[in-house]
């Protein structure tokens, strides 16, 4: 998640549009059908955080479990927070201050948390050591940054042993301290062992993060150029065409999917039409005078009238090329985490991607929304699958 995204949600909250609170009046321009939803748990909420990685990380795990036969769980989001934050510090401290260092993350922070540290229900660690019945990490995001940024000015001319563990020791401040055992349902574990035992079935090795930029080759690997990927990750590069294949494929079966995307647009609506779309004037249903008409609007008044949303229209064909150029513009930027758990179609039979949110119950739909292909081919940066949800095909291209 970025700053630009972090601004546009603060403003969003302050106006009352979410999270948390849906609205008494359901909004009916766009009516949607599940076709089909696999096994997943309810949604949470983030809250004043940008910690949409490890909530949409941690939903995606919780329906792994469940699709492996697992009881339904409730896995620790700070917990991965606390980890990944002081592996952020060493590495913002081995780097003199020249990398990225925040509350945000990627989808593979949870798979590098799981294979180094474990993982911890919920209620053994909710990370609210604070006073906040919800998260709000204003406070400990800047404390935790100046403690970097001053251990990085190295005004002793030589660091000490102790900035590790003052960083530890305000992280657990807040979130708690990470626990070496706990007590889960009348067992023992430690963080390692429950990851293994209580979650075995899942490893973190069996699951692959998959992006579509046609500045790196296809069918190859590359260390995908955004700001929270501060562990440097590969993540395996395909067409556009493929993305789609593979969500598909993976839903169809039984394979839920991590998904992050760009959510600034205009067409990422978060009022109560819960949809992503990306809106273009339909030109075949204009008569020579409305066409006439459209072309005298400005832009703004272009833009304002596609984006009113008063029903399912038309929308931009996205080829690999717009997707690119907005990429490289920094229109498309790394925005938001979430979880892709089916597929529902609106009242005219158009097909879209349902999605978990982690903003709470923000709108009629309970906190989900529904996505366009358009909007997934257009704004996706990357998803997250089990290497069998992807297609043969494009397994055998990409060498596992």
């Amino acid at each position: 998640m970025n700053f630009r995204f972090l601004s546009t949600i603060i403003t969003l909250l302050l106006l009352g549009s979410i999270p948390g609170k849906a609205q008494d009046k359901k909004d009916t321009s766009y009516r949607f059908t599940t076709v089909k939803e696999l096994p997943h748990t309810p949604v949470k909420d983030q809250f004043r955080t940008g910690t949409c990685w490890s909530f949409a990380g941690t939903s995606f795990i919780e329906s792994e479990l469940l699709r492996i036969g697992k009881p339904e769980i409730d896995l620790s989001e700070m917990f991965l927070v606390n980890h990944c934050y002081r592996d952020k510090a060493e590495r913002y401290v081995r780097m003199q201050g020249n990398a990225n260092f925040g509350g945000g993350g990627l989808l593979h922070d949870i798979t590098y948390v799981m294979k180094n540290y474990g993982l911890v229900p919920e209620s053994n660690y909710p990370g609210l050591n604070y006073g906040e019945k919800k998260h709000v990490h204003g406070e400990v995001d800047n404390l935790l940054k100046s403690l970097v940024v001053a251990v990085v000015q190295n005004k002793n001319r030589k660091l000490s042993p102790s900035w590790p563990i003052a960083f530890r020791k305000s992280a657990d401040a807040y979130f708690g301290e990470i626990p070496d055992d706990f007590k889960y349902e009348k067992k023992k574990y430690t963080p390692a062992t429950f990851a293994s035992d209580f979650c075995s079935g899942i490893q973190p090795d069996d699951y692959v993060e998959i992006t579509s930029f046609s500045h790196h080759p296809f069918y190859q690997q590359f260390v995908l150029e955004v700001p929270d990927n501060w562990l440097w990750e590969k993540l395996y590069n395909v067409p556009l065409e493929d993305i789609q294949s593979i969500i598909d494929h993976a839903i169809e079966n039984g394979y839920t999917i991590g998904w992050a995307a760009d959510v600034s647009e205009k067409g990422f609506v978060t009022s109560q039409k819960g949809v992503a779309v990306v809106p273009d004037i339909n030109r075949e249903e204009l008569k020579d005078a409305e066409i006439s008409k459209w072309e005298k609007l400005s832009e703004t008044e272009k833009e304002k009238t596609l984006y009113k949303l008063e029903k399912p229209g038309k929308e931009k064909f996205i080829t690999q090329e717009i997707r690119q150029a907005a990429f490289d513009s920094q229109e498309t930027t790394d925005d938001h985490a979430m979880h892709l758990v089916g597929t529902a179609t609106d009242q005219n039979g158009t097909r879209y991607y349902k999605i978990k949110n982690s903003w709470g119950p923000y709108n009629s739909h309970d906190g989900y929304f529904y996505a366009s292909i358009p909007y997934i081919k257009y704004k996706t940066t990357a998803i997250m699958v089990h290497k069998n949800a992807v297609p043969k095909e494009i397994r055998s291209k990409l060498g596992f």
